[in-house]
């Protein structure tokens, strides 16, 4: 049995903007990247402590981790102390909830062989929960219509709908690296109603190779991004204003512009990392040749620079208070909070140039300052 399905419930955010992306994506092979590897043993070392938590029998994996560390270790143990609150709440209005880890959740009915695994979900007699754990820390991750947490709830509901009356379903992100945890609520007639209206007919297209392609945010994971020809021209319509100087650009092309800068800078990106790959392995591109980059000075070995220079008789290190981020993962993170909460500020960020639709509240600028007085 595949470990993955061909429309993953992780990768609808894509194929359900770009539906025949599912397709292009299935023909093209990636090497796992290590941040997978790190998040894999992440959720290994989840499992084993939730089960744990349970008294359930879960021999620790540790020693088999290829990532571990203590920030690992913290992340984890939040991520228990969580799940751990989440089932003491179902507890309150339901003598005996279900609590699965890392179940098989299957919602083939509306996605052609649609599974996924589900890292807990929590059944608890009219209300449904589902928790997924996000290692990573790139990317924040929302639950608020997140299509992947919609697919396992859907396979959950399955699962469970006949047994129990769910009316209401809840939907967590877990992100702990990020200070991450995101809910979304929604009734199960709403769920269905997605399922059967948006999720069900773009799956049939996907799982077919057709539908439209479309070029948007969501193309940052997706294999093809770098050749995909749709991507392509939705970041080369800024030619059309040929780039000349912000001053003879009026306000309304500005924003245009702004609005596609971080897509467009993406891509350009994905290009040249495309491009030379090919190149390394034989490609030739007219007017382009592989050199070799610039590089730093290092060390051979800092033991041996160290103990030359100390012979010398000079002090080779320095001395400095660890950052913020290697103290919470030398501390951990409770620790953390109890020795130096009182002693951490966090001073207002640089202004930054976001789009209506970003959540956070607008800054009063100078021209806003000025009306004021």
């Amino acid at each position: 049995m595949p470990k993955h399905a061909f429309l993953s419930a992780s990768s609808s955010h894509r194929w359900l903007a770009c539906p025949p992306s599912a397709k292009l994506c299935a023909e093209i092979t990636e090497q796992a990247s290590p941040y997978a590897a790190q998040g894999t043993d992440a959720h290994e070392l989840c499992q084993h402590k939730v089960e744990k938590s349970l008294g359930r029998d879960s021999p620790a994996p540790t020693e088999n981790l290829d990532y571990y560390d203590q920030e690992m270790e913290s992340c984890a143990e939040e991520y228990c102390s969580y799940v751990c609150e989440q089932v003491a709440e179902a507890k309150k209005h339901c003598k005996d909830p279900q609590v699965l880890i890392e179940q098989r959740l299957d919602f083939s009915h509306w996605v052609p062989e649609g599974f996924g695994t589900g890292d807990c979900v929590i059944v608890a007699d009219d209300v449904l929960q589902v928790i997924d754990f996000k290692y990573g820390v790139g990317v924040l991750v929302e639950a608020e219509e997140n299509p992947q947490m919609m697919c396992y709830a859907l396979g959950a509901w399955s699962a469970f709908n006949f047994l129990y009356d769910i009316k209401t379903i809840k939907m967590t992100i877990f992100q702990p690296r990020r200070d991450n945890v995101s809910t979304y609520e929604i009734t199960t007639e709403e769920l269905l109603r997605w399922a059967e209206e948006v999720l069900k007919p773009t799956a049939a297209l996907a799982y077919n190779g057709e539908g439209e392609f479309a070029a948007g945010d969501h193309c940052q994971f997706c294999h093809a991004k770098a050749t995909c020809r749709k991507r392509a021209e939705y970041n080369l319509e800024l030619a059309q204003y040929d780039f000349e100087m912000p001053v003879n650009l009026d306000e309304a092309e500005i924003a245009a512009i702004l609005l596609r800068i971080d897509e467009l800078t993406a891509w350009a990106n994905d290009i040249k990392e495309y491009a030379l790959q090919q190149a390394l392995s034989g490609t030739s591109y007219p007017g382009f040749k592989v050199v070799e980059g610039r590089s730093a000075r290092k060390y051979i070995d800092d033991t041996a620079v160290a103990d030359a220079v100390k012979i010398a008789g000079y002090d080779p290190y320095e001395q400095k208070v660890l950052g913020i981020t290697a103290m919470t993962q030398h501390l951990g993170k409770k620790k953390f909070e109890e020795i130096l909460g009182s002693l951490i500020t966090k001073p207002q960020g640089k202004p930054v140039l976001v789009p209506e639709s970003d959540k956070r509240p607008a800054i009063n600028t100078a021209y806003e300052d000025f009306k004021e007085e």
